[in-house]
């Protein structure tokens, strides 16, 4: 992977952008990481395997070229839920109506439709919620049977073929892996991806079944957009590499007013986890079809900023609007408004946690005191499989953290890490020294303008070099003027 000489543009929260037909070719995608992409998510949700493949071949071209590692996120779509059909295509739904579901596929009317889901009518007790085509249909349990639901319609509305149902009330015994979803990761793991994203996790057996699969070939980052995976958002972060607020069907079914508030609390625990935290789901929604954003919507992406999520994701913006290289483009300028107020600075270290009691932990914590009392340019990370790095994001810093790593993989996984700039380095393990490594950190930070002779680096490392989880040393160093 080409290596050049470059200032650090990219500022401390990172970028996810959905690949999709407004951003496919090379062009695009080259000019959405000059951007600000940091990584690219590839919807199983829609298209070939063939156009995902070639977006991957064209997303590693790039990168090749750019000099800089990507994460590439390949997204499993999960379960579906949804009704069957209608005679005429759709109905009206009124309030107070008694409607039923049931499993008979004939189409549908004005009184039934089918809903071909055991698990939901299996699940479906009286009083319990069904929610139809996004949340904007409402109806309530009021009797159950072995084929059947009846309820009666508290909201109104539309509703046609094969849309949407959500069940909030409701623990499903659907596994979060569908068939298809098997089929999508086994390609996307030979793609070589760096994030599986796992959609609908309910129970924290949902990630550790889909980590058995994984194996360790990328990292699992969990989507939180079910009810019953708050409840037990504590045990599903622990079996996760990562997190993803799925802010669409969470929004859906949480009541609207309590979804900020869940943000903020899986962006707070992630964060007191020291694990990587995105922000997803209608962030600049209006630049599907315009410009430039709603002042809401800047504000939402500021909010996440502000709350220290480790990345913000277009989903739409970017993979079918008609502006995806300036929606990479403003979220970055919000971005980087926002990183450059002193109220955030102040924010990110009132909500900096307490270091745990591992001598890793410590030495991150130490790096972080060490640069601050120093105003070090920057701390040096040097990690096999990412540890190190996440250990010191996790400190919020003041200043760059470089990830430097002997792999391009575990450095495309930091690419999605708060504040962290991945670099590859390639030592012989046999042989490195406390010495080589401080020459390593000195040559591969030197090639970037913003560090200049006489800066001062902290640099955290273990040894011996190359041992996962073994950081245990802290050197202070100072970048030498060039000789004559």
């Amino acid at each position: 992977m080409k290596k050049e000489k470059s200032p650090i543009t990219q500022y401390r929260t990172k970028i996810v952008a959905t690949l999709g037909p407004a951003s496919s070719t090379e062009d695009v995608i080259r000019d959405l990481v000059i951007a600000g992409a940091d990584v690219f998510r590839l919807n199983f949700s829609h298209g070939a395997h063939e156009d995902h493949a070639e977006r991957y071949r064209t997303i590693r071209k790039v990168e090749e070229e750019l000099g800089c590692p990507v994460g590439i996120l390949a997204d499993l779509q999960g379960p579906k839920l949804r009704v069957g059909t209608f005679r005429d295509g759709e109905i009206t739904l009124e309030e107070g109506q008694p409607f039923r579901f049931d499993l008979d596929k004939t189409p549908g009317d004005k009184t039934r439709v089918c809903l071909p889901h055991q698990e939901i009518i299996d699940a479906a007790s009286e009083s319990t919620t069904l929610l139809l085509n996004d949340g904007r249909l409402r109806l309530t349990v009021t009797k159950t049977g072995p084929d059947f639901i009846e309820t009666k319609v508290v909201n109104g509305g539309q509703l046609s073929d094969r849309k949407g149902v959500n069940v909030p009330d409701m623990e499903l015994g659907i596994p979060a892996l569908t068939e298809k979803d098997r089929k999508d990761l086994a390609f996307a793991l030979e793609l070589g991806v760096d994030f599986v994203a796992l959609s609908f996790v309910q129970r924290p057996e949902d990630v550790l079944e889909a980590r058995d699969i994984i194996g360790g070939k990328a990292w699992l980052v969990s989507k939180l957009e079910k009810p019953q995976a708050i409840k037990r958002l504590e045990a599903i972060m622990e079996a996760s590499d990562a997190v993803m607020v799925a802010r669409g069907d969470l929004g859906v079914e949480l009541p609207p007013e309590t979804v900020p508030l869940a943000q903020k609390r899986i962006v707070r625990l992630a964060r007191q986890s020291g694990k990587p935290v995105i922000v997803a789901t209608q962030m600049l929604e209006s630049m599907i079809t315009t410009p430039v954003p709603t002042r809401a919507e800047a504000s939402d992406v500021a909010t996440a900023v502000f709350d220290g999520a480790d990345a913000v994701m277009l989903s739409a913006e970017s993979a079918a609007g008609e502006y995806p290289r300036e929606a990479v483009s403003m979220m970055n300028r919000i971005i980087g408004a926002v990183e450059q107020d002193e109220s955030w600075r102040s924010l990110i270290q009132a909500g900096c946690p307490e270091p745990e009691r591992y001598v890793a932990d410590a030495i991150a914590g130490a790096a972080h005191q060490v640069a601050h009392t120093l105003n070090a340019a920057a701390i040096v990370a040097f990690t096999r499989s990412g540890p190190t790095a996440l250990r010191i994001a996790r400190e919020r810093p003041g200043c760059t953290i470089f990830g430097i790593t002997p792999t391009p993989e575990t450095a495309r996984r930091l690419a999605l890490v708060w504040g962290v700039h991945p670099a590859i380095s390639n030592p012989d393990t046999q042989k490195v020294t406390m010495e080589s490594v401080v020459s390593a950190a000195i040559k591969i930070v030197s090639e970037h303008e913003n560090i200049k002779p006489d800066d001062t680096l902290v640099i955290a490392a273990g040894m011996p070099f190359g041992v996962s989880g073994s950081t245990n040393t802290l050197r202070v160093v100072t970048i030498p003027r060039a000789a004559g």
